[in-house]
């Protein structure tokens, strides 16, 4: 009886500890990947195309003028091939609005990649106060892109921005931080120099702009390279810390910048993506294609999901950012199908419509009908086999 008892004692012992001990979590399968581009998201055949006669020639002008670069380049979003542009980028004389309003619905076709939902954000050229020499008010120093900036390990061809350190190790390139703190003074790499960082920062962001001068000339800067490091939202950091409460545009993070500068500055440095420049002396801004990008007509897309060089219809809840753009550009914070950052020129009016603009709707995509047959074709024989 004793035994029994003692067997009954160390089972009820061994169920209390067995109960404490917690199950093993059943486990996870991991996520799929990110589509690798617009073909992998998936295609629809769009709307009709709708141009209004006092739009087209603008937005021709825009096209032709991606032509050269798009008839030379791989399009990474499996959209199109070289082949589908060439009769279309035969610059031609229109006699009439109407004549380039035939030229796109006769060539062209809407297509919907993915859902269409999309997100748009707004860009413009800023002017803030320079000089090409260093003087009393201007010691900020405006980079040109240093020569140890390299884009693949040496050593080992690895593609992502780096240098080679004083052992041979190729490492990530200084962030941020370490260039104001002066890793690039002194190496003759200063083209111009600024009187307010906070300026050049959001300057930076932009990716080119204007310099004022003191006799009141201007020189034109635009994005030369990056020094690899991610890009970090610092509107984000402030509303996910309440450091703002309201909404998040520019003109609201300045302020807050300014407001408490050792703060800012710190803040400012979580972002330790640093832009490097060039000066231009041509047209400009220059968009990814090395083409001047136009106010109100050009866009800044994923390439992966949008051929660069092609027109995109954007229909929004901002009424003003509505219409036909061209994908000319591209940014750090562009990522994704349908998500675009449109441009608005230069001075204090693009700053304030670019500024806070955060719309959502749906896009659509124009592309060649040979590509759209292709596409489509492609679509309805996997749906056969399936």
């Amino acid at each position: 009886m004793m035994r029994f008892c003692s067997r009954l004692a160390l089972a009820a012992s061994i169920a209390v500890i067995a109960a404490c001990v917690p199950a093993p979590k059943p486990k996870v399968p991991p996520a799929p990947p990110p589509p690798e581009n617009a073909v992998a998201v998936g295609v629809t055949a769009g709307p009709a195309i709708t141009i209004q006669p006092s739009d087209a020639q603008r937005l021709y002008n825009a096209f032709i003028a991606s032509c050269p670069a798009m008839l030379k380049r791989a399009d990474t979003s499996g959209l199109t091939r070289p082949e589908d542009w060439q009769a279309l980028c035969q610059p031609l004389d229109f006699e009439s609005p109407e004549g380039v309003v035939e030229f796109f619905h006769s060539g062209f076709q809407l297509v919907q990649v993915g859902d269409g939902s999309a997100f748009a954000t707004g860009y413009y050229e800023p002017q803030i106060s320079g000089s090409r020499v260093k003087a009393a008010g201007f010691e900020v120093p405006v980079y040109a892109k240093p020569a140890d900036l390299l884009a693949a390990n040496p050593a080992t061809g690895e593609k992502g921005r780096g240098r080679v350190d004083k052992g041979g190790n190729y490492v990530l390139y200084h962030d941020r931080a370490a260039i104001e703190d002066g890793a690039l003074a002194g190496k003759g790499l200063e083209i111009a120099w600024a009187a307010d960082p906070i300026d050049l920062f959001f300057l930076q962001i932009q990716g080119s702009g204007q310099l004022l001068l003191p006799d009141g000339g201007v020189m034109r800067i635009g994005y030369a390279d990056q020094n690899g490091r991610e890009y970090v939202a610092i509107g984000k950091l402030l509303k996910e810390r309440g450091l703002i409460t309201g909404a998040v545009s520019m003109q609201a993070i300045t302020d807050w910048l300014r407001a408490n500068p050792e703060q800012g500055r710190a803040l400012m440095r979580e972002n330790k993506s640093y832009v490097f420049f060039r000066e231009l002396t041509g047209p400009g801004p220059l968009g990814a294609m090395g083409v001047a990008v136009t106010p109100k007509r050009s866009v800044a897309a994923d390439p992966r999901f949008i051929p660069l060089g092609a027109p995109v219809l954007l229909d929004l809840d901002y009424d003003q950012a509505d219409g036909f753009w061209v994908a000319q550009d591209t940014g750090g914070a562009i990522k994704g199908a349908n998500r675009f950052d449109t441009f608005w020129g230069a001075g204090q009016g693009a700053a304030a419509i670019s500024g806070g603009l955060q719309a959502r709707g749906r896009a659509y995509v124009m592309l060649p009908n040979a590509a759209v047959a292709r596409l489509l074709a492609g679509r309805n024989a996997a749906q056969t086999q399936r």
